[in-house]
């Protein structure tokens, strides 16, 4: 399936797709609106976070990574695209993991500490995948060759610390992200 044949086959569900990703911002400040104040990391309230969180990353991750390819490997102009499988999951990922965080620490909420481990080895393959198709093997940096070791060495980091944290046994304890402040 192409990007076009799947554009196309979106344009059939135009509604129902604006439907849901309208509809997780809007459930996601009707929880907190019930639950109230200082009570989203108890039970049940963080797995029903839990089930936000992933219903709206997972298709804007997702649609992040198509558009980024549409963009950038197929070249693809922007004003062509289906901004319902494009656009609209970025924007409902966004509004409710703010809407989300405002109610409840990420910390208490089962299974995102796996969910941002997979956005990190998503997004620093992406780049990484980006950077050798632009380069095209030779070597093109336009600074010096230590300075594109300490990148990729700092994207291997983020790449080793993100597929950790995707892929943790339960019982191993957790590690925060890397920190890039200068001490």
């Amino acid at each position: 399936m192409t990007a076009r044949e799947l554009a196309l086959l979106a344009d059939g569900y135009t509604w129902q797709i604006a439907a849901f990703f309208v509809a997780l911002p809007a459930f996601s400040w009707l929880v907190g609106f019930v639950h109230g104040s200082e009570r989203g990391g108890f039970s049940p309230w963080h797995y029903v976070y839990s089930a936000i969180v992933y219903l709206a990353c997972v298709p804007g991750i997702f649609a992040a990574v198509f558009t980024g390819y549409l963009l950038f490997f197929t070249r693809h102009d922007l004003l062509d695209v289906n901004l319902f499988i494009s656009i609209l999951p970025v924007i409902s990922m966004t509004v409710t993991l703010v809407l989300v965080s405002k109610r409840v620490s990420f910390d208490d909420v089962p299974g995102f500490d796996r969910l941002s481990g997979l956005m990190v080895v998503i997004a620093v393959t992406f780049i990484l995948a980006l950077a050798i198709r632009k380069t095209r093997i030779w070597l093109i940096f336009g600074d010096s060759v230590f300075t594109l070791g300490l990148l990729v060495l700092g994207l291997f980091g983020l790449l080793k610390w993100g597929t950790y944290m995707l892929f943790r046994r339960k019982d191993e304890p957790r590690v925060d992200p890397p920190s890039f402040r200068i001490r």
